[in-house]
């Protein structure tokens, strides 16, 4: 019993051993089998990027050149011809885009003595009745500006109408310089010659009314920037905020306070520009009724709606009004002129630069070549738009261009 205890110990450890060595040749067998398995996988993800890298053959290559190719001479037609489209539409519709462009300026303009009216403590109102205080201000101005000026053409083109038989009287007599006048170049003669039935033809006609359609077109146009400009002012905010939403989000809040750096210089310059021509109108009331130079009144409005515009307005106001002080005595004309060019110095040198110190900070030359090609591609309206222009561009140019060219 104990050998047959004995022998079975020994023989059921060595078939433990055995047992545990099959298993682990089984278990070894399998890992290979799975790596195995996992061999195909690996290949075939390491086989896609090789074949991603793999180099193109050239009608592939060709193909692809040509379709880049065809994109941008594409695209460049495209352009070309949606800029032809807006330069044709420009060109029939410049003397609207002109009209749009003048009361955008304007409501520019008005458009920080609206904000202080909304922003006031004592009697805060909304945008809407400031808008409306504003431009019943300014159509009165525009209605006395009207009746001023109305008022003495009237009465001279009627004094001129009752001289006529006088006149006509002295021409017949040669002691006179009218009838001297008369006798060497016939001007009454050609003038009646004029006049007769024979003359009034479809040429005299067309001229008739086309003098009256001139007359129409000005009072529409007239009317037409005082109602854009009220509707530029009213929704100007709205207008501003629709322009900044096609900026993209990332560059909205620089585009936006650059943009208010500009409207604000444009009003400012409007306002300094105002005062300035408040100041000269002023002086000339003053410097006509002193002197006895007819219509001092209407010749200070004009003077001071001529200095609104840059460089040359203040000039030509004081040569209209010497020219019109010739009519009183050679010596008045005279001391006129030396008092407008004494007043454009003073002007120039003392008024201009402190009122425009904190408006604007342009260089003169660039003052004077901006207001010149502004005069030369819209007339006085491009010269009158043309220094806030410059400011605007001169401070995008400050804020946008120079940095991009320091950091390259």
């Amino acid at each position: 019993m104990s050998e047959v205890g004995q022998g079975t110990g020994p023989d059921a450890a060595q078939a433990a051993d055995e047992d545990k060595d099959a298993a682990e040749v089984v278990a070894g067998g399998a890992q290979p089998a799975a790596a195995s398995a996992q061999i195909p996988q690996q290949a075939a993800v390491q086989s896609a990027p090789a074949a991603r890298d793999r180099p193109e053959t050239a009608p592939e290559r060709d193909r692809l050149v040509s379709s880049s190719y065809f994109t941008y001479f594409f695209g460049l037609a495209a352009g070309a011809l949606s800029a032809y489209l807006v330069l044709r539409v420009a060109a029939h519709a410049q003397s609207v885009l002109i009209l749009v462009l003048l009361s955008l300026f304007f409501a520019l303009s008005l458009n920080p003595i609206v904000t202080a009216l909304t922003r006031q403590r004592r009697l805060p109102m909304k945008r809407s009745a400031a808008v409306l205080i504003v431009g019943l201000g300014v159509m009165a101005l525009v209605a006395g500006f009207l009746a001023v000026i109305v008022s003495p053409v009237d009465r001279e083109v009627t004094a001129l109408l009752d001289q006529i038989p006088r006149l006509l009287n002295e021409a017949q007599d040669q002691s006179t310089w009218l009838g001297r006048m008369e006798a060497k170049y016939h001007v009454f003669t050609k003038i009646e010659s004029s006049l007769s039935s024979k003359s009034l033809d479809a040429s005299t006609l067309t001229n008739v009314v086309g003098a009256g359609r001139y007359v129409l077109s000005m009072l529409t146009s007239t009317l037409a920037v005082v109602a854009l400009t009220i509707y530029f002012l009213a929704g100007l905010p709205n207008v501003v905020n629709a322009a900044f939403r096609t900026v993209p989000a990332s560059r909205r809040t620089r585009a936006r306070a650059l943009g208010d750096q500009i409207l604000n210089q444009v009003g400012r310059y409007m306002l300094g520009s105002a005062f300035n021509a408040s100041i000269a109108g002023f002086a000339t009331f003053v410097w006509t009724a002193i002197f006895g130079i007819p219509y001092p009144a209407a010749l200070g409005l004009m003077v001071a709606l001529l200095d609104m515009v840059p460089v040359i307005g203040s000039t030509v106001g004081g040569a209209i009004v010497t020219l019109v002080a010739l009519s009183h005595s050679m010596p008045v004309a005279m001391a006129t002129l030396v008092f407008y060019i004494a007043f454009r110095l003073t002007e120039d040198y003392l008024l201009l630069p402190k009122v425009m110190r904190h408006a604007v900070d342009v260089p003169p030359i660039v003052t004077v070549v901006a207001v010149l090609i502004g005069g030369a591609l819209m007339g006085i309206i491009g010269a009158l738009i043309a220094i806030p222009t410059a400011a605007a561009l001169k401070l995008i140019a400050q804020e946008v261009l120079l940095p991009r060219l320091n950091r390259r």
